[in-house]
């Protein structure tokens, strides 16, 4: 793909005067940035380091499914270490609505990020970063790569995938931040089963409202009885599926000229990943791993343990009775393609597992993905973050032999230290140190060894 640079606009300039700024949280080279035009309506800043070392001969792609990724952590801090990275927005990027989300576009556009940074002189391997909801994406986007459509056209998805999906470009290896199962999971676990019906939600169920007190509902920290719990769990698949069902009868209705529009539809769904989880509320839910894994203190040790979250409840309120915050506006194809996923009976959660989630039913969910996926995988999970459970088992899928896990102590899912988390232990608010230098220096320490990406063994 050809390289070309775009006229900052004035939204823009801010991002422009990045340049030659070194990172506030790393030692290292000072890098510069320079805005690009990826592809049509795909924006980007490319970050190099002013002197190239032999790390400039990696280069990152980092992509989000929605987020403004311009300028987050990994871009700067990875440039500073030596590497160019490549943060790039997605053409669904633009209102920043998880509605306008869709999982074949947003392939296309890492596609896009892929060829960008290849053609760049110099890199000589590429490595995709996803953080959050840009997990799966990246991960999808892999495994579709080294394995064709024959990894997102089988009959056991709810949808299959475009065919402008064939030929991706492979990446040389994969790095999962404080990654998500993927936005169908999220979805999944963030339904409301509240609403008496899908449509209005207005009219709440209250025995099935984790915002209710009587079900246990406190602010400064939710406990929910098991009762409760999986009548709540048994209502959020119940809703899944008659979603999925709904969904699958009006596309066969398009596909016969029968729909409301030749195309698509407009769907809704009454989910919302900042405010329907249990586990946001009652932190004795995904507490801990179920194994012991390495966790990265303040200090700079090391250890090897059962890791525990730090993270506080969440509070707030339901956000169910608003259109714009409680709910995802999207289309027939797009829900089930982005959104939609098969569960089991036995769905449900506790302190250490999540089970009866069919993740092979999408061709975006993180655990299936990295089941195809064979180059070397970094995950790393953020103690002081909602997400930093779900590392585990997507480890226990990962099918690539080179493959790393290790926890980030006190971070929150953007990286920072949890200040309120470490005030809520009774310790000071500087007690994890600055988790971004040790996230990315311990990044930095993957990418760079010997044999991995660089020389001669390098794959």
């Amino acid at each position: 793909m050809k390289r070309t640079t775009t006229r900052l606009t004035p939204a823009l300039l801010l991002v422009a005067a990045l340049c030659f700024v070194s990172s506030s949280s790393a030692q290292g080279p000072a890098y510069k940035s320079t805005f690009v035009r990826v592809d049509r309506g795909i924006p980007g800043v490319l970050y190099e380091p002013v002197s190239l070392g032999p790390k400039a001969g990696i280069g990152v792609v980092v992509m989000h499914t929605g987020g403004d990724y311009l300028t987050m952590p990994p871009c700067a801090e990875l440039a500073t270490r030596g590497y160019r990275v490549l943060c790039a927005n997605c053409t669904t990027s633009k209102s920043g609505f998880v509605s306008d989300q869709d999982e074949d576009s947003m392939i296309l556009n890492v596609k896009s990020g892929m060829q960008y940074l290849r053609s760049v002189p110099g890199v000589k391997k590429v490595v995709i970063l996803g953080h959050s909801g840009g997990g799966g994406l990246m991960a999808a986007y892999q495994n579709i790569a080294e394995n064709g459509l024959n990894a997102c056209q089988g009959p056991e998805k709810l949808i299959k995938c475009s065919d402008k999906l064939a030929g991706l470009p492979a990446a040389d290896g994969i790095m999962l931040l404080d990654s998500t199962f993927s936005q169908a999971v999220s979805t999944l676990v963030s339904l409301d089963p509240a609403p008496v019906n899908q449509g209005n939600g207005q009219v709440l169920n209250p025995d099935l409202d984790m915002f209710n007190p009587a079900n246990g509902y406190n602010p400064k920290g939710s406990t929910y009885s098991e009762k409760f719990r999986q009548q709540f769990f048994a209502r959020q698949r119940e809703t899944m599926d008659q979603l999925i069902a709904k969904a699958q009868d009006r596309l066969e209705k398009i596909k016969a000229g029968k729909g409301d529009f030749a195309d698509d539809e407009p769907f809704l769904v009454h989910s919302n990943p900042s405010g329907n989880q249990l586990f946001t509320q009652d932190v004795s839910l995904w507490s801990h791993t179920r194994n012991a894994w390495p966790l990265l203190h303040a200090d700079g040790t090391v250890t090897t343990q059962i890791v525990h979250t730090v993270r506080v409840p969440l509070g707030g309120k339901s956000h169910t009775p608003s259109l714009y915050q409680g709910a995802i506006r999207t289309t027939i194809r797009s829900f089930l393609s982005t959104f939609a996923m098969r569960s089991t009976a036995d769905f449900g959660y506790d302190a250490s597992n999540v089970h009866g989630i069919d993740f092979n039913s999408s061709y975006a969910a993180t655990p299936n993905s990295v089941e195809g996926i064979t180059v070397p995988l970094l995950q790393m999970g953020m103690t002081g973050s909602n997400e930093y459970f779900m590392a585990e088992t997507v480890r226990e899928h990962a099918k690539s032999a080179d493959k790393t896990l290790a926890y980030v102590e006190g971070a929150t899912h953007d990286f920072a230290p949890c200040k309120k988390c470490a005030v809520a232990q009774g310790l000071p608010e500087s007690y994890y140190g600055d988790t971004i230098k040790t996230l990315f220096d311990f990044v930095d320490g993957w990418l760079s060894k010997p044999g991995r990406f660089m020389g001669e063994q390098a794959k």
